[in-house]
């Protein structure tokens, strides 16, 4: 029977562990909302496809589908992949799911954040949002593990940690009036501790420019392994993005990590810039909270890759640059397989990769 627990993390000696550490699976959740994913949702399912085909190819996936959906996910998803009927709102498997944690006696916990669509009523992508919100308390429920209720909205993309006691996020998303406007940044920083067991918060100021999750980090950098980061780069000075992240790398150069080192940046390139076709917007039904037009800039980004037991799964987003990506992450995971997959369509629901998949830790 699973509780969920009225300690936290830190108290019961569980810490978050990196993405580069093993992991037991991963989840993803069936993209099927109208008023995101065009044309039925259909170009996205088939990318969702792909996503999890290559992952599987190291870890085994779940995808989370609703009962409205079930059967059409089970015939086009290959039998090797475990489907599973749960409501959601949405796909973001990576922002609804849990933050796992793990100790050093094999035990792993989930930890369950509030989550409030990007915004809540301020400016929240939709409402309502209770389905993904009950989705990481049912993720460890199905999974035997025990879970804590967090105090804070949190969503997942918008930390990254090294397992050494560093995380990084964005002033942009944290601090945010629409996420916990009546805590102070060391009220949060608190609060990361406690559920995290990170000694060390590196603050960067903004995340990947016209990000509708208000600057998520895990679009903008991705710890490579603990004191190294990859950073979207961009040398267009016209670009919004070109101020962006230089101020992220004055911040990383000039901070050190919980371990006291000095923190290496290796430069990824921006895709594009990249827009949204006219024939793109048209597939999609018109929405309150999310901008779905022509010519809308698109949010893309080669730090949204996930790794997964010596695998790193990227987007191919631009084929000016997919190539080069491919040859850097092969560079910067030395003795990993590298798969590129063709992710426009999960780009134009507003993330990418890493955003639709959440690890969970082997223990």
């Amino acid at each position: 029977m699973t509780k969920q627990l009225s300690t936290n993390p830190k108290q019961d000696g569980f810490r978050m562990p990196a993405e580069h550490e093993p992991q037991s699976a991963i989840w993803m959740a069936w993209p099927e909302r109208t008023d995101n994913w065009r044309y039925g949702a259909k170009p996205a399912q088939a990318t969702f496809v792909e996503v999890a085909k290559a992952i599987a190819k190291t870890t085994p996936v779940t995808m989370v589908v609703s009962a409205e959906q079930f059967e059409n996910a089970r015939v086009v998803l290959p039998s090797y992949i475990q489907v599973l009927e749960m409501s959601t709102d949405d796909s973001w498997m990576r922002d609804i799911g849990p933050s796992y944690v793990v100790n050093d006696h094999g035990e792993r916990r989930g930890v369950d954040w509030h989550f409030n669509a990007w915004g809540g009523l301020v400016d929240g992508l939709y409402f309502p949002w209770d389905k993904d919100d009950a989705v990481a308390r049912k993720v460890c429920e199905t999974l035997g593990d025990d879970s804590y209720r967090a105090p804070i909205v949190l969503e997942g993309g918008s930390i990254h940690v090294d397992g050494e006691g560093t995380l990084y996020t964005t002033e942009e998303c944290l601090l945010h009036p629409s996420r916990n406007p009546d805590l102070t940044r060391e009220e949060i920083e608190d609060v990361l501790k406690a559920n995290l067991s990170i000694e060390k918060v590196i603050w960067i100021p903004q995340g990947l420019y016209n990000d509708e999750t208000n600057g998520h980090v895990d679009n903008l950098i991705h710890v490579v392994r603990p004191g190294e980061i990859a950073l979207t780069w961009c040398d267009d000075e016209t670009d919004p993005q070109y101020i962006i992240s230089r101020k992220a790398m004055d911040v990383l150069l000039t901070e050190t990590d919980a371990k006291g080192r000095q923190i290496k940046i290796h430069k990824l390139p921006m895709p594009g810039p990249l827009y949204i076709s006219e024939d793109e917007a048209n597939g999609v039904d018109v929405s309150e909270g999310m901008e779905r037009v022509p010519g809308e800039r698109l949010a893309g980004s080669y730090a949204n890759y996930l790794i997964s037991n010596k695998h790193v799964i990227y987007p191919l987003l631009d084929e000016v640059h997919d190539k080069d990506v491919a040859m850097l992450l092969a560079d910067l995971y030395p003795n990993y397989e590298v798969t590129g997959v063709n992710a426009r369509e999960i780009l134009l629901g507003g993330g990418n990769i890493h955003c639709i998949t959440q690890q969970i830790p082997k223990v």
